[in-house]
């Protein structure tokens, strides 16, 4: 049996230890958009890709979609926050984020169609024609 250890001090008090994991996780996070990724599913069908991006909490106008040449760029930035709200406790906050991914030529890149629901934005990316698979048998003789 191995026995494993990690070098963490202990609370002080056995009510401070829930607070004092809280704050490892709730460090300020700065304004970038390296700091937040959301979670992302892409599936293939025989006629088109799907991308699903999990981002609950947004508006559909503060998501930005863009293409350029091949890469498609996922962004959100929220633009009217207040400065002025007091919080007494905040425990989410809808971080800034930016994703991208290089599109293939077999995607036509003029017919992506994009859906922001219930926290998920879905996105089609269809293939074009001659990059659908066709399923077929082949007898054998």
């Amino acid at each position: 049996m191995t026995l494993l250890k990690f070098n963490q001090p202990a609370p002080k008090f056995i009510n401070g230890w829930m607070e004092n994991i809280l704050n490892d996780f709730t460090l300020p996070v700065e304004k970038n958009f390296t700091s937040f990724k959301p979670s992302v599913n892409i599936k293939e069908t025989p006629d088109a890709y799907h991308l699903e991006l999990s981002a609950p909490g947004r508006t559909k106008e503060d998501i930005k979609i863009n293409i350029d040449k091949n890469l498609l760029t996922i962004s959100y930035e929220k633009n009217n926050e207040q400065k002025d709200e007091k919080y007494i406790m905040r425990e989410f906050n809808l971080q800034p984020f930016k994703r991208s991914f290089t599109l293939d030529d077999k995607i036509q890149s003029e017919n992506i169609k994009a859906k922001y629901e219930n926290g998920l934005l879905s996105l089609e990316l269809p293939k074009k024609p001659e990059a659908k698979v066709v399923a077929k048998e082949i007898t054998v003789e």
